[in-house]
């Protein structure tokens, strides 16, 4: 059953792209399977920098349309220069960036015409933790609160099951709630 759909656009999402994608991934499930990269240099002190460009999908070695940087730091108050948001930050802005993508996809799926969405995204965190003062403190956030204003040509529910539904496929979402295998591999020199 193919999910094709007469609008090509809605919300500045491209439906036929989007329906192709997910009839093309039915069709060869190994297709999904993505890495994404980043690769981070220390500059000084508490400042890095990662730059974002090659990935490995649909089968193949693939890179950006351009190389995107960012650069991490923490406040002067935190001993750092400001010189970018602080890496905790960033996990934020990517939750609030992943849940606002996947519920304009959803809307534009279901044929609803968004007109506005705005997130504010808080991180409660102890630095007891980081800091080793009182290891019953864990190192990352206590708690993490999105506040969603959503508006569009639905009712408010229809809107709300969007977030939801958005909240349901959020990859980011996923990484911070459940916990993620990672390996740390070290070469010196």
């Amino acid at each position: 059953m193919s999910t094709a759909l007469n609008d090509s656009t809605r919300n500045g999402v491209d439906t036929a792209t989007l329906f192709a994608t997910i009839d093309a991934v039915k069709a060869a499930p190994q297709a999904a399977r993505f890495q994404f990269r980043a690769h981070n240099e220390w500059l000084s002190g508490t400042h890095s920098r990662s730059s974002i460009h090659d990935y490995f999908g649909v089968g193949d070695e693939r890179e950006h349309e351009r190389t995107f940087t960012f650069d991490a730091d923490h406040p002067v108050v935190l001993v750092g220069r400001d010189n970018g948001p602080t890496p905790v930050e960033y996990v934020l802005h990517a939750l609030a960036a992943c849940l606002t993508a996947g519920l304009a996809n959803i809307a534009a799926a279901r044929g609803i015409r968004l007109t506005e969405v705005r997130s504010t995204v808080s991180g409660d965190i102890d630095l007891n933790g980081i800091l080793g003062l009182d290891p019953a403190v864990r190192n990352g956030y206590q708690g993490i609160t999105v506040r969603f204003t959503v508006k569009g040509d639905a009712p408010a529910e229809d809107l709300r099951r969007l977030v939801e539904q958005s909240q349901a496929r959020s990859a980011v979402l996923d990484v911070i709630t459940n916990q993620v295998p990672v390996t740390v591999e070290v070469t010196t020199g």
